[in-house]
């Protein structure tokens, strides 16, 4: 892969971007899929990993891998099904199974280096246990589930050898006992991740859902790139991908609407500490003062506070531990 040439930048070029590279969903059916993955110019047929990271997903993982099996893998567009398991302590991985996925549990890859907790974590280590020259995450978590999010992230990986990292982009809506507020669920997106974007790398301005934990993308970039082990990933891979391959390496497409389990306003608050810190890195600031957050909640005697440690960990390029 080619390092980023000079391009256009700004927000003028984040429009641009947007108009040039956001497709739908329905602009990549099946049947043009299948064509794609088999032209000559897959040099003899692509392949295809789909890996969904699961920590205790035991009520939404089956439905999900069964029918991303019945779908996609039957047809011959996916070429294995991978449940990286991040230490769940209920069903999900008897369920995943059952349901028709591998399921490798965190501990049994790279198992000569003890693992970390978190989301980014599980994510690196999945690039060892499968073999696809394309890879596509998928939250284990989604309600109301459709195939045609894994459709979506793959179209343009297939169809334009120039594209290596694809978006989804959906609106997230956030339940609120009877109340629904339709875009409301992507809080710490538009608290956090998109003004920091917009500060500091206006081009990725366009991106609507960069840290959705739908997307794909080709193995070599992703063994080239450092994971952050938590929440922070997505914002790492995507910056990271734009600073080496530019901001045509980026696609995104429109999957309509995601709807998840959400997390409580102090997980995202911990999420929210993850992602300065990975921009901060990227920003080649200095370090953190303290990686210490304390948040508070009301008891009967009062606030009372509790601190954790939000420090981010990164696991280098993959490829680097095969040429070490």
């Amino acid at each position: 892969m080619e390092e980023a040439d000079d391009v256009d930048t700004g927000p003028d070029a984040s429009l641009d971007w947007l108009s040039r590279r956001t497709s739908h969903e329905a602009d990549w059916t099946l049947e043009r899929l299948l064509a794609l993955k088999t032209q000559p110019m897959s040099q003899g047929g692509t392949t295809v990993s789909v890996v969904l990271p699961a920590l205790n997903e035991e009520r939404t993982v089956g439905p999900i891998v069964a029918a991303i099996v019945a779908e996609l893998a039957a047809p011959g567009l996916v070429d294995e099904v991978v449940v990286a398991d991040s230490g769940s302590t209920d069903r999900t991985a008897a369920v995943a199974r059952a349901a028709g996925a591998r399921v490798v549990r965190r501990e049994e890859v790279l198992s000569s280096i003890p693992p970390r907790p978190g989301k980014g974590e599980v994510l690196w280590r999945s690039l060892a246990a499968t073999k696809g020259d394309l890879v596509c995450f998928v939250d284990a978590d989604l309600e109301q589930f459709s195939c045609a999010v894994v459709r979506a992230v793959l179209g343009p990986l297939l169809a334009d050898p120039g594209v290596l990292l694809v978006k989804a982009a959906y609106e997230r809506p956030l339940a609120n006992g009877a109340t629904v507020h339709p875009a409301g669920g992507g809080r710490v997106t538009e608290l956090v991740a998109r003004p920091l974007l917009n500060l500091y790398w206006p081009e990725l301005a366009g991106v609507v859902q960069p840290l959705g934990g739908e997307y794909a993308g080709r193995r070599d970039l992703f063994e080239s790139l450092p994971f952050p082990c938590g929440y922070g990933v997505e914002f790492g891979l995507l910056v990271d991908t734009y600073a080496a391959h530019g901001l045509d390496a980026i696609a995104q497409v429109d999957a309509g609407v995601r709807r998840h389990r959400h997390q409580d306003e102090q997980a995202l608050g911990r999420m929210a500490a993850e992602i300065l810190q990975v921009a901060q890195a990227r920003l080649g600031g200095p370090r953190p003062v303290s990686t210490a957050l304390t948040q508070f909640a009301r008891t009967a005697s009062g606030f009372t506070p509790s601190t954790r440690d939000t420090a981010v960990v990164e696991r280098p390029p993959l490829r680097s531990l095969a040429l070490a």
